[in-house]
């Protein structure tokens, strides 16, 4: 251990012309599905990462990260709707609904089969996309994800009650007394369409016990699939131990703890993130291969 609809899209949006390996974060791309504008970023060749960040994050959440696994491999990051740069429909904001966004996205791409990387929500939103559309997935990357326990933090659970909306504006001027876990609200909270995308999204997977989803209902649906479950050792969002529950909800699923990371390692802990990922994709690899040749 280490310290569903019919869908549409708009082939002709999709900028083709993209660097084989990249120094720099990938500049965002756009793409029509379903009659919204979906932002995501574009980088490397080879075998494919799709990215999904968090809530209240972005494409630019992994911009520590891309150009590392893109010098190996193709990365995709994506902005969910609602955040980033992607349109903010009214209409329901939940992993069931990002997943197929994901399954959208990779059709409009021409991509089969991807390694699906989630982090926080994301997770959440990897492990739907995993249950509900298996034969797109690889492999699994669980990067500081929900959907393992009630527990998270108590300012994210406060936000999910009725008439949150209202005091969201007070903790983006800085009168939160949660310093460090305001910090995710403070950046969802700029005007009232990123109020409105914030809340409805956390109010789909936290209500004011805790987490309200559970994933553990759907890992049967991809019990198979090679899976990396990364944790940040002092996370205050969603505590570590929901890391230990994943690995052991999942037998033969690899788990990783990052000695003094909190909830965005992607971020703070670039290196390390981008190494694990690489590694355990290598290590898969070498053992499909291995089975293929028995």
């Amino acid at each position: 251990m280490v310290a569903v609809t019919g869908v549409g899209f708009d082939r002709h949006e999709v900028r083709r012309s993209r660097p084989s390996v990249t120094a720099a974060v990938a500049s965002p791309e756009i793409i029509n599905l379903n009659g919204h504008r979906v932002a995501y970023r574009d980088a490397g060749a080879g075998e494919v990462l799709l990215l999904v960040h968090g809530l209240s994050g972005s494409s630019s959440s992994w911009a520590e990260v891309m150009p590392k696994l893109s010098s190996k491999y193709r990365v995709i990051a994506i902005d969910l709707l609602g955040h980033g740069r992607s349109d903010k429909p009214r209409g329901e904001y939940s992993p069931a609904v990002f997943a197929r966004l994901l399954r959208d996205l990779l059709d409009a791409l021409g991509i089969d089969t991807v390694t699906v990387v989630g982090h926080s929500l994301g997770g959440g939103v990897a492990m739907t996309f995993a249950a509900q559309h298996r034969s797109y997935c690889r492999r699994l990357v669980l990067l500081n994800s929900g959907g393992f326990g009630s527990e998270v933090s108590a300012l994210l659970r406060m936000c999910s009650v009725p008439g949150a909306g209202f005091v969201l504006p007070l903790i983006a001027a800085g009168r939160a007394i949660w310093t460090g876990e305001a910090a995710t609200v403070r950046e969802s909270v700029p005007n009232r369409d990123d109020r409105r995308v914030f809340l409805r999204t956390l109010r789909s997977v936290v209500n004011l016990r805790g987490q309200a989803a559970s994933a553990l209902s759907c890992l049967h649906a991809f019990a198979d699939l090679p899976t990396q479950i990364i944790g940040g050792e002092n996370d205050r969002i969603i505590p570590v131990a929901h890391a230990h529950a994943a690995h052991h909800a999942l037998p033969g699923s690899r788990l990783d703890i990052i000695a003094g990371a909190g909830h965005d390692p992607q971020m703070q802990q670039s290196e390390i993130v981008a190494d694990l990922i690489d590694d355990f994709v290598t290590q898969t690899c070498e053992v499909s291969s291995l089975a293929l040749a028995a």
